[in-house]
Parts: structure tokens; C-alpha cells; sequence
């Protein structure tokens, strides 16, 4: 079923690029060929600024073979509940890249672009044109500060 344009407003999706720090860093050394680098590119990913981080299913973190870091408490509808975090992922939206870590969804989620890698990446949902925003990293109107 294809949703109408109000259906759809205020839904951004994006396409994401997700790869195992570590194997980068390794291929890099020369300790592996870069043809085993475990990256995966993820199309329709929903932003989602009430998200925090960087959610993904169970089964894209194993396939990634992302290092455990921890576990937290976190918000969902119905309340408060314990999820794993990993860490060393590199990922790459709209041209722009960094190192971040994830929290697991069940297999079978949709995976969530939250608000942390979004405002690190200078990046902002445009909600009537269903898309990313790429802020200015140059000049007056650059979206890093240091105050």
C-alpha cells in the first residue's frame, strides 16, 4: 500500500552505510585484505530524534561482528528496559562519517537513525521535504561550535 504525501509527512528516511571500525582499522595496517571489511548499506533507515543513537536489529550486529560495550536502561512506549550496546561502527550518511556506537533492536526491527549521530554529523531532518539536511561545515553558518 503506498501512503499519501500526508500519510507520509513528517517521515524521513535515509540511506545509511554501517562498517565495522575495527576491520577498517585493520585493513588500514595491512593485517587484513580491505575485501574483508564487514560493512553493510541500509536503505529506507526512519530518523527518528526521539531515538537517541543509532538502533539496530540483532542480526546486522552479528553480521557486522560489532563489539559488545554494555548495558543500559533505556525508554521505550511501554516504559523502561535493559539493551545491549556496541561500539566501533562506522557510519556514513550523506557524505559525512564518524565512529559511533549502537543500540540492539530485536532481529526483524527497522533499524533508527537517532539524534546523537544526526547533530554530530551536521545533520537535521527537513520534515516537508521528507529528507536530510546537510548543514554548512564552512564559514558563519557552520553547525560546529565551540564555546
Amino acid at each position: 500500500m503506498k501512503l499519501s504525501k500526508s500519510e507520509k509527512m513528517g517521515n524521513v528516511t535515509t540511506s545509511i552505510t554501517i562498517t565495522n571500525r575495527i576491520d577498517q582499522i585493520l585493513a588500514e595496517r595491512g593485517f587484513i585484505p580491505p575485501e574483508q571489511i564487514r560493512t553493510i548499506t541500509l536503505h529506507d533507515v526512519l530518523v527518528n530524534i526521539c531515538a537517541t543513537r543509532l538502533c539496530l536489529p540483532k542480526n546486522i550486529i552479528f553480521d557486522l561482528g560489532l563489539p559488545f560495550q554494555g548495558e543500559v536502561d533505556v525508554k521505550i512506549a511501554t516504559g523502561v528496559q535493559k539493551a545491549l550496546i556496541f561500539k566501533m561502527l562506522n557510519l556514513s550518511v550523506e557524505g559525512r562519517e564518524g565512529t559511533f556506537n549502537c543500540i540492539e533492536l530485536p532481529e526483524g526491527s527497522d533499524p533508527l537513525l537517532g539524534l546523537i549521530p544526526l547533530e554530530d554529523l551536521g545533520l537535521e531532518p527537513d520534515l516537508q521535504n521528507q529528507k536530510l539536511r546537510v548543514l554548512p561545515v564552512e564559514g558563519k553558518d557552520t553547525y560546529l561550535m565551540v564555546l
